[in-house]
């Protein structure tokens, strides 16, 4: 049995406890107001002690930006196989979507410029160009390629995201669009390998 260091666990529970208090606060308040005084009186403890396991405000941001593009990676990645690329790549725009939608918060941070000076670091940016990946290979995989075609891809799912957390947060009046503008899409990026469907 390997020894267990306990320290190293007790620390990961409190940055998780952590990062769960500060997902609270901004769902409450908005990403932007995110205060260090009122995230340590949520987990009990001084704001300058939140410091021994952040250094600064946008490390918790990076951190809450990793957590939440690992989520959308184990949803891309954990999905039944589909023959048809083109069904692939639709499934693909409709999980993205959801994704969007089910936590505008989450999707402003991971989207959005919300929270002026924030970038996410080097490991947080990878996952997210990690998750983009899956866009580019299913696009690749339908025999559509270029970066124009990734671009008109995520800028129409995303926008469609952005819309419906901007107007009718919890509802569905964009969402629905998805197939429709998917065959959209399809019309102007004819892929060249599986069926479009209709």
């Amino acid at each position: 049995m390997p020894v267990r260091d306990r320290r190293a666990e007790r620390r990961a529970a409190t940055r998780a406890e952590i990062l769960d208090a500060a997902w609270e606060l901004v769902r409450a308040d908005g990403l932007a107001a995110l205060a260090m005084r009122s995230l340590g009186a949520r987990v009990g403890m001084r704001a300058q002690s939140l410091y021994a396991y952040f250094p600064a405000k946008h490390a918790i941001y990076d951190a809450m930006f990793a957590d939440s593009t690992r989520q959308l990676l184990d949803r891309l990645t954990n999905q039944p196989p589909l023959d048809d690329p083109v069904d692939r790549l639709r499934r693909l725009a409709r999980l993205f979507l959801g994704f969007c939608v089910e936590d505008p918060v989450r999707y402003q941070l991971l989207f959005q410029r919300t929270i002026p000076g924030f970038e996410p670091g080097p490991q947080s940016y990878a996952l997210a160009v990690e998750a983009l990946g899956h866009g580019r290979r299913a696009l690749a995989d339908c025999g559509i390629a270029g970066g124009r075609a990734l671009d008109t891809f995520t800028g129409l799912v995303a926008g469609l995201a952005a819309q419906q957390n901007a107007n009718e947060p919890g509802g569905d009046r964009w969402v629905r669009l998805l197939d429709e503008v998917m065959d959209m899409f399809l019309t102007r990026y004819p892929p060249t390998q599986g069926r479009q469907q209709q």
